[in-house]
C-alpha cells in the first residue's frame, strides 16, 4: 500500500510527525523522515521514488520490511536499523500468542539477511530480540517490550545525530566547500543524519557551507537524495559525476562521508566510491572524515578484510529506471560498498566526540565510555 505526495510542496511540519515534543523542537523543519511509527502503524518513505514524488509504504509484516530494505526503498545504516526494529514491532502485532516468540526469531533472521554489510541492521534486531529474552513474559508484555525497544533505538539515533552534528561542525570553517558521496542526511539516519547532519548544523550556525555531491553510481543516491535534502535546506550544492571528484578536490576544504560498518582497526565500509575519495583526499592533502554513530562501530570485526561486502544485481549497472545503458548480458561487478583502510582516514566524527589515530586504541576507548 502506498501514499503519494509532492516532494517540494510537502508541509515542513510533517517532518516532525510522530516525534516527542522535545525532539520535534530540536529538528529543523526542512528534514524528511524516512521511517515513522505511530501506534502500531509503520510508514516508510520510498526513496526509490525520490526526487520526483513522496511515496509512502505501509508494511504489515517483517518480511515486507526486509523486502523494502533489500530493494533500497529505505537505506542508510542507522535508518535500516530503525526500520528493522519497527519491522519486528509490526510482526509482533500480527503473530498469534502461541507462536509469538518463535515467529519473532524467524522474522529476525529474515531481516538480518536483507543486507549483510550494514552493522546497524543486525545490531538493532539483536537488541529488540534480547528485550524479550527473559523467560516467563506474557505475550502482551512481549509485544509492548518489542515496541518500546524499537522506539528507544530510534530516539537514541536521533540524539546521536544531534551530537555528531555538534562535534563535527567545529571542524568546518566558514564558507567551507565539502566533498561527499552517497546520501547521509535525515533520509539515511533518524534525526539530522550523519555527514550531512554536520553540514545542516553548519548551515544553521550561519557558516554558509557549500557541498560538491558525487552522483553516486549506479543508483544515484547523491544525485537523487543528497541534492534534494540540501535544496530543501537552501544549502548551495553542486552535483558532479563521481569521476569529476579529482577536478574539484583542490577547491574543497575537506571530505565528509558516512559509514555502514567500522571494524576494530578503523577500516570502514561505505558506499562504493568512498575509497576513491579517501585516496584522492590523501593525494591532495585534504582532511577525510567519517561521520558515524557509535552504533556503526563493530569491534567484533577485527579488520576491513573481514567485512562482507554486498554484491548487487548487475542490472543496476546495465540499466537505470528501465532504460538500457549497456549491452544486455555484459558481465558486471557491482559491489554496493568498498572498504577504506584506516590509514586513509583523518578521523571519525561520532556522537561521543572526534577520534583520531591510533584508531584501534581510540575506538576501544570510544566504545568503553
Amino acid at each position: 500500500m502506498t501514499e503519494n505526495g509532492d516532494c517540494t510542496g510537502e508541509r515542513a511540519a510533517r517532518a516532525s510527525e510522530g516525534l516527542s515534543p522535545l525532539s520535534a523542537r530540536r529538528l529543523p523543519g526542512f528534514l524528511l523522515r524516512s521511517v515513522v511509527f505511530t501506534g502500531s502503524r509503520l510508514r516508510i518513505l520510498d526513496q526509490t521514488a525520490l526526487p520526483h514524488r513522496l511515496r509512502y509504504l505501509h508494511p504489515t509484516s517483517a518480511a515486507e520490511v526486509a523486502g523494502i530494505i533489500k530493494r533500497l526503498a529505505v537505506r542508510g545504516a542507522p535508518a535500516i536499523g530503525a526500520a528493522a526494529a519497527y519491522g519486528l514491532a509490526v510482526e509482533a502485532g500480527r503473530l498469534p500468542d502461541r507462536t509469538l516468540k518463535a515467529g519473532l526469531a524467524r522474522a529476525a533472521r529474515t531481516l538480518i539477511a536483507a543486507r549483510p554489510t550494514a552493522v546497524n541492521l543486525k545490531w538493532a534486531v539483536v537488541r529488540v530480540i534480547q528485550s524479550v529474552a527473559v523467560r516467563g513474559l506474557t505475550p502482551a508484555v512481549m509485544r509492548r517490550a518489542v515496541t518500546q525497544e524499537a522506539e528507544r533505538i530510534e530516539a537514541e539515533e536521533i540524539e546521536r545525530s544531534l551530537a555528531m552534528a555538534r562535534h563535527g561542525v567545529k571542524l568546518l570553517p566558514k564558507n567551507a566547500s565539502i566533498l561527499t558521496i552517497c546520501n547521509t542526511g535525515a533520509l539515511a539516519a533518524p534525526g539530522m543524519g550523519t555527514a550531512l547532519g554536520v553540514v545542516f548544523q553548519a548551515h544553521l550556525d550561519g557558516k554558509k557551507p557549500h557541498v560538491y555531491a558525487c552522483e553516486t553510481r549506479p543508483l544515484l543516491q547523491g544525485g537523487r537524495l543528497t541534492t534534494l535534502e540540501l535544496l530543501r535546506a537552501k544549502i548551495p550544492v553542486t552535483l558532479i559525476a563521481d569521476s569529476a571528484a579529482a577536478s574539484v578536490i583542490d577547491q574543497c576544504d575537506l571530505v565528509l562521508v558516512g559509514a555502514d560498518r567500522i571494524a576494530a582497526t578503523g577500516d570502514t565500509a561505505n558506499k562504493v566510491g568512498t575509497k576513491m575519495l579517501a585516496t584522492l583526499a590523501r593525494a591532495a592533502r585534504k582532511p577525510f572524515y567519517v561521520v558515524a554513530p557509535s552504533s556503526t562501530f563493530d569491534p567484533a570485526t577485527p579488520n576491513g578484510g573481514q567485512i562482507v561486502v554486498e554484491e548487487r544485481d548487475g542490472e543496476e549497472v546495465r540499466a537505470f529506471a528501465g532504460c538500457r545503458a549497456a549491452p544486455k548480458g555484459v558481465p558486471v561487478f557491482n559491489p554496493a560498498f568498498d572498504v577504506t583502510p584506516a590509514r586513509l582516514i583523518t578521523g571519525f566524527i561520532t556522537d561521543r566526540g572526534i577520534i583520531r589515530p591510533p584508531f584501534r586504541k581510540t575506538i576501544r576507548r570510544l566504545l568503553a565510555r
